[in-house]
């Protein structure tokens, strides 16, 4: 799932028609079931993120785009919540260049669509540890 710029502003738009939690978390969720299947190969202990109660694997890979290179993320969790949490972070930075990453912090997106502010404390630190991740990536691939 790579999302452009448009495409978070259409996420952000889609969330605030919701009016109540409940439906957020059930648009999140039906994002989590569309996000694509992650590979065997790529649930390994390596591609796992620490500090979530949920297992949540993150993979990456810097690749060619249009203007410089750009990182590419896969990922998936065994928990609803959270993979649709897991879709919305790959389609706030997929597609990116690493110093973009590096610099977006998507915690202020996940506020923006009210997610943060109702999440438990343990999804809360998942999340916040999943985009630590995403960002290390980056950073990585930066150097």
């Amino acid at each position: 799932m790579t999302a452009r710029p448009a495409d978070i502003e259409a996420i952000a738009q889609d969330f605030e028609l919701l009016d109540d939690w409940e439906d957020k978390i059930q648009h999140t969720i039906e994002l989590g079931r569309a996000l694509p299947a992650l590979d065997e190969a790529d649930r390994t202990e390596a591609n796992k993120v620490s500090g979530c109660a949920s297992q949540v694997w993150l993979a990456s890979r810097k690749v060619e785009g249009e203007g410089g290179p750009v990182m590419e993320f896969r990922g998936d969790s065994d928990a609803l919540i959270v993979r649709g949490l897991v879709a919305l972070a790959l389609a706030f930075y997929s597609g990116r260049a690493p110093g973009e990453i590096v610099a977006a912090d998507a915690m202020d997106f996940f506020k923006r669509l009210g997610l943060s502010d109702h999440l438990t404390q343990q999804r809360a630190n998942g999340l916040r540890s999943m985009i630590q991740r995403i960002r290390a990536e980056a950073a990585a691939a930066q150097a």
